[in-house]
This record gives C-alpha cells, sequence and structure tokens, in this order.
C-alpha cells in the first residue's frame, strides 16, 4: 500500500487544508502521484465532484493542487449544517440521513467506519501518496471514542500525523504541547512532529523554543512556515472576506463596490472570490442596510437554510432594504438559495418542513423543495453577459419562472447524463403551468427582471467572459467609469497561488524529512507524556502564605475527601513529565 501522512492542527483554521494542499502540490512536483483525502467534513463550501458526487470545496481545492480530478472518495462524509440544530449527512456524495439534534451524528460512526476505510484504501491503492486532513482538533478529548478522522483514522490506518500550530494567534508552544499531552499513549505514538504556521519576522528568534518543544516532547519541528497574505485560496468555512485586489495591470478604470449578504447559513460564498480578483472591484460581506443601498452589486448568496435565512433578512430589516433597492434599480444578483429566496414563494417540505412560505417578491419566480437533490455540472451561453458560461449545482429546490427573460440558455448533457432542462429554470406559461419542451422544460436556466439576476449555478463567476461581462453590465446601470481589466485568469490565478503554496513548504518544510515519514510510516521510539496529579508538599503552601481553614463544627457538616486527601495535605497541583515508550 502507498505512503500517507496524516495532516492534523491545534484548532480549526491552524492551516491544515492549506497546508495539505502543499505538499500535495511539492509532492507532485516530484514525480510522485498524490491525493488528499478527509474523512469527515463540516463545511457548507462545496463542489460537484466527477460523476456527480458532492464533496468538501477545500478537498476538490486539494486535488487540483495534486493534479488529479476530484473525486467523492477523497472526501466520503460531509456535515452540512441546515439550521438550528439541524444538519444534512452526505455520504460518497449523496445525502445519507437528516440529522435533527445535537449528538445525532455520533449514532452513524459504526455504520460509517469501514465506509471511510475502504475510501481511504481505494486511493492508496490508486496513488504512490495520499495526504489526509484532519478536522478540527485532535484534542476533543469528549468525540475521541467515536473518531473517524483525526487520531481515530491514524490508528486504524496506521498513519503518521503532523500536527500544525498557528503561531499568529499566540500561544503556539502551548497549544502543541497541550494537545499531545491530551491524547492518549497508544496516540501519542503516531505524532510524529510539528509544522508551525503564519510566523511573521525573524525565523531564528524561534529556534531556541524550538530546541525546547523537542526537548520537552521528544518530536522535532518539521519547519516553520511563513504569514501568506495573497494565496486567497478557497475557505472552508471560514467568513472572512477576501482582500480587495488593487489595479495591479492599469487596465481597469474607476472602482466597482461589491457588498454581499452575509447571511446566517451561507454555503459556497467562494463564488464570491472572482469577483474579489478583479483589479479595482471592493468585496465585502455585510449585513448593513446602508451598504445594500449604497452598492452598485449586491449578491445574495447561496444558502443551506433558505427559509431560516430568509426569515433573518426580515428580522433585520433586509428585505425592505432590498426591496427599495430593487424598486430604485439597483444591480442585484442572487445564486442558489439566494435566487430562491428573491422569489415570490417557497414551497419547503425538506430543509425547514416549513411549507410554503412569501419569498421577498423580486423575481416572478416560485420554488419547491424536492428531497431528492440535483447535482450536476453545466454549460450554456448568456446573451445578458454576451459569454459562454458553466458552472455546477447542488440544491433540493427547483425554481419555477413565471416570468422575465433567461440568464442562460443550457447547451449541452450534464455529465452525470440527466438532459440539461432538469437543471436549469423552467419557464412557466401565462396560466402557471410550465411551457411545452423537451421533457417540459426549456433549455434555459436563471432569470432576469429589470435589474435583478438569479441563477443556480455556483460556480459561474470563475469564467472570466462571464465575470467581465457582469461587471460590465452593473457599471453601465450604475452609470460608472470603470472597465474590466481584459487579462485576468482566474484559473491561471488559482494555479499561481497553488505553486506558490508548494514554494512556501520547498523552502520551508525540512521535506526530506516529510517524504522519511511517508515512506517510513510510524516512528517508533517516541515518548509519550503524561499529566499528573500531585500534592502541593504543606511546607511550599506555607511558603506561600497559605492559611489553614477552620475545622467543621462536627462530622456530618466536614466535606468528604478522597483516601488520599489528609487534613494536613492541601489540594494538588498537575504535572507534565515525559515517559520512554517504545
Amino acid at each position: 500500500m502507498s505512503g500517507a501522512l496524516l495532516v492534523a492542527g491545534t484548532h480549526s483554521d491552524a492551516g491544515k487544508s492549506l497546508v495539505t494542499a502543499g505538499l500535495c502540490r511539492w509532492i507532485r512536483r516530484t514525480g510522485r502521484t498524490v491525493a488528499p483525502f478527509k474523512a469527515q467534513n463540516m463545511a457548507l463550501n462545496s463542489v460537484v465532484a466527477r460523476g456527480g458526487f458532492e464533496i468538501g470545496r477545500a478537498q476538490a481545492m486539494q486535488a487540483a493542487a495534486a493534479g488529479v480530478p476530484a473525486e467523492v472518495a477523497m472526501n466520503p462524509i460531509l456535515i452540512k449544517p441546515s439550521g438550528e440544530g439541524h444538519s444534512q449527512l452526505i455520504v460518497m456524495g449523496k445525502p445519507y440521513a437528516e440529522l435533527h439534534r445535537h449528538g445525532a451524528y455520533l449514532d452513524h460512526k459504526d455504520a460509517l467506519r469501514p465506509i471511510v476505510a475502504g475510501a481511504l484504501a481505494d486511493l492508496r491503492a490508486r496513488h504512490d501518496v495520499v495526504i489526509c486532513e484532519g478536522a478540527g482538533s485532535p484534542a476533543e478529548i469528549n468525540l475521541r471514542d467515536r473518531d473517524l478522522v483525526n487520531m481515530g483514522l491514524a490508528r486504524a490506518a496506521d498513519l503518521p500525523v503532523l500536527l500544525v500550530g498557528d503561531i499568529d494567534r499566540g500561544g503556539v508552544f502551548a497549544s502543541l504541547i497541550g494537545t499531545l499531552a491530551a491524547l492518549d499513549p497508544d496516540d501519542q505514538r503516531h505524532l510524529a512532529g510539528y509544522v508551525i504556521n503564519k510566523f511573521r519576522g525573524d525565523a531564528s528568534v524561534l529556534a531556541p523554543g524550538l530546541q525546547m518543544l523537542e526537548a520537552q516532547t521528544g518530536r522535532p519541528t518539521y519547519g516553520v512556515l511563513p504569514f501568506a497574505e495573497d494565496l486567497d485560496l478557497d475557505a472552508e468555512d471560514s467568513l472572512a472576506v477576501t482582500r480587495p485586489r488593487p489595479d495591479r495591470t492599469g487596465a481597469a478604470r474607476g472602482t466597482l463596490d461589491i457588498a454581499c449578504v452575509q447571511l446566517r447559513w451561507m454555503s459556497n460564498f467562494t463564488d464570491l472570490d472572482a469577483l474579489a480578483r478583479e483589479p479595482g472591484v471592493r468585496v465585502r460581506f455585510t449585513r448593513s442596510p446602508v451598504d445594500i443601498a449604497r452598492a452598485d452589486l449586491v449578491v445574495i448568496p447561496g444558502t443551506k437554510a433558505t427559509v431560516q435565512d430568509l426569515a433573518y433578512l426580515r428580522r433585520d430589516g433586509l428585505d425592505v432594504a432590498l426591496r427599495e433597492r430593487s424598486e430604485a434599480g439597483g444591480p442585484i444578483l442572487g445564486i442558489c438559495g439566494g435566487y430562491q429566496l428573491l422569489g415570490e414563494w417557497i414551497d419547503d417540505p425538506v430543509e425547514s418542513g416549513a411549507g410554503r412560505v412569501d419569498g421577498l417578491g423580486l423575481l416572478p419566480v416560485t420554488t419547491r423543495f424536492a428531497a431528492d437533490k440535483v447535482l450536476r455540472d453545466v454549460t450554456g451561453r448568456s446573451a445578458l453577459l454576451s459569454a459562454e458560461v458553466g458552472g455546477y449545482e447542488i440544491r433540493h429546490g427547483r425554481p419555477v419562472a413565471h416570468g422575465g427573460a433567461a440568464l442562460i440558455e443550457l447547451d449541452r448533457v450534464a455529465a452525470d447524463g440527466e438532459p440539461p432542462t432538469a437543471g436549469g429554470t423552467p419557464r412557466a406559461g401565462a396560466d402557471g403551468t410550465r411551457a411545452a419542451g423537451t421533457g417540459g422544460h426549456e433549455h434555459l436556466e436563471g432569470c432576469v427582471y429589470g435589474a435583478t439576476l438569479g441563477t443556480s449555478w455556483h460556480g459561474l463567476l470563475e469564467h472570466d467572459d462571464a465575470r467581465r461581462g457582469l461587471l460590465r453590465w452593473v457599471a453601465e446601470l450604475r452609470r460608472l467609469d470603470f472597465v474590466p481589466a481584459p487579462d485576468t485568469n482566474f484559473a491561471a490565478e488559482r494555479e499561481r497561488a497553488l505553486d506558490q503554496l508548494a514554494d512556501l513548504v520547498e523552502e520551508h518544510l525540512d521535506t526530506d524529512r516529510i517524504l522519511d515519514l511517508i515512506d517510513g510510516g510510524v516512528p517508533t521510539g517516541l515518548p509519550s507524556l503524561a499529566l499528573e496529579l500531585s500534592p502541593v508538599p504543606p511546607a511550599a503552601s506555607r511558603s506561600r502564605g497559605t492559611r489553614a481553614r477552620p475545622a467543621p463544627r462536627s462530622a456530618e457538616s466536614a466535606p468528604r475527601r478522597s483516601p488520599a486527601a489528609t487534613a494536613d495535605a492541601p489540594p494538588p497541583t498537575s504535572s507534565l513529565f515525559p515517559e520512554a515508550r517504545s
């Protein structure tokens, strides 16, 4: 079986996803075939992988780094929060169960364990190297007994583990040592060493700390990665907004301000990444009615809880702000769930169970939810954008347009073989019935009504001509002196960022030792750390000025003590010490 490695983190957002991607791209440079793997992912950013299966977007980005197509084996379990206390469980790319209470996922763990093992074994049989990514922190001891993605995976597949710590947050040495110490000895055996991420300044200043870290834990640091501000790679579920780019080419004139409505269960907000890369374009996430009124373009992104997010918009008065903007002719773009809530009504017995609720009424569209999910890649042409376009669909909602014009005309069968019309927005006749056509559908997608646009397609704006067409349309409506840069290439920018990641790995990590770890497996002879409770010596207690408490009046009123506690022994303290283990 091929070599493999697990990249874990001291906490969420420590840099696991990017370190995994960087290792994948660097290993690809060595001439080996490599694939990413994340057993269990909780994320609202997802994509359609080869064959019409849904996986986390971070794994698709890592697959691009590895130079292989994204496939469902790379992320066999995906959990998508879809409301308060409610999540959808995706297994091997398809809806598996609805989780309606906290802890419900744990009920499925035993059934999911062989699925995870099979997916990883399949990848290892077809690639020279598999780089696995953990989730959250392996020190979440309350979840350890049923863990599938951190030390549970490392133990089951006999994987060495690199632990990534984010020094930019502070306390990195305590985080690394504490994570190791919180693991039981058999888990600790797999943790081979550390990577420190997001370091600013002279790395030589850090050297004494790295030496002390190795002395105290018996494990080396495999490198220190510097803070990199301009990678702009796909986020997993962070709400951080990509920083606006300056006009690097000089081709753009003027500026254009885009406000994305920050929804509570916002999904696939990476749809905005391509806009943020455009010179002269500012993208920000907001819930301010003032921002909605002033922006040149307002985007309502996808959501995994359309009805609940619609209620939050109304609670905060954003429905009024959007209606006033629409009446004033301000451009609005709704994507997937954002498109659905712009319509007249939504009938949802699936995600929220709310049945029929009124939408914002800004598009002549109605949406009914179905239990099965549309998962497909699609292509077409948009007359409004004057461009060939493409994207992918992930949705339960089936919008039907009762007026307006189509945004896109579909032009080919989707990858999973379903007619492209099934992925579009059906047009309804004057009597409200669907228009005639193949399968009762026209080959049309989306809706254009005045200055409000809607589409079910994610990834549309990653297509350069479509993105520039949208920006030109907005600039014309807003009477702005703005011209999109003619040579911004989103795919090339993403490749540049992945290459930059690999450069950082090659320059700042001990890649020879990492390859030895991948090929050699779990190191032997690593020490384990144990937490021990021991009493504070009485003399030490007195030297700190501790005052003895008065004795209780009677045995009945005395607090119970453990057998080890005596009247002379103060409360215990904890100490950390290494024990040699083979």
